[in-house]
């Protein structure tokens, strides 16, 4: 992904007032993030931990969305979760259901859409093996390559904003 400047990020969400887009925090590492190894741009807002965003590079430039946390998190020694983003197995914590408003006239009548994916939103990291999730059992074994899995991620992010946009 290539780099992105604070009003790039702050103008490209779609599914949030203004307001709320100038209000957002960027992550507290932002000026140290891995962009060579980010195929998005993901975080929980540090100053409102029940919001998170996402940032996908598109070729007219990037789309922001944003998402709700749940208050509750899910906890488990023992059950497994798998984001819908990257495949990546985690314990159940590791795991967390996001809501997005859906863009438009539907979002603005509270209308959303859900996904699982990795509460730390590292997606990127998991796929590439540069973040280890905390799963008893270790990673699942895939037959894929990196290319493969990372085409993977990137469609199904692709088919989560498609139903976002299509509000």
């Amino acid at each position: 992904m290539e780099p992105l400047i604070e009003k790039q990020i702050r103008s490209s969400f779609v599914n949030c007032t203004k307001g709320d887009a100038a209000r957002l925090r960027l992550p507290l590492d932002f000026a140290e993030l891995p962009w060579e190894d980010l195929d998005f741009l993901g975080w929980v807002d540090p100053g409102a931990p029940l919001k998170a965003h996402l940032v996908l590079p598109r070729a007219e430039g990037p789309l922001g969305i944003s998402l709700r946390v749940p208050s509750m998190r899910r906890t488990s020694a023992v059950k497994s979760s798998l984001c819908q983003i990257c495949l990546t197995g985690h314990a159940s914590s590791g795991v967390t259901l996001l809501a997005a408003p859906l863009a438009g006239p539907r979002g603005r009548e509270g209308n959303t859409i859900g996904i699982y994916i990795c509460a730390d939103l590292a997606c990127p990291l998991y796929v590439r093996g540069k973040r280890q999730p905390k799963l008893r059992a270790g990673r699942y074994e895939e037959s894929l390559g990196l290319d493969e899995r990372l085409a993977r991620m990137s469609e199904n992010l692709d088919a989560f904003a498609a139903k976002v946009t299509a509000g």
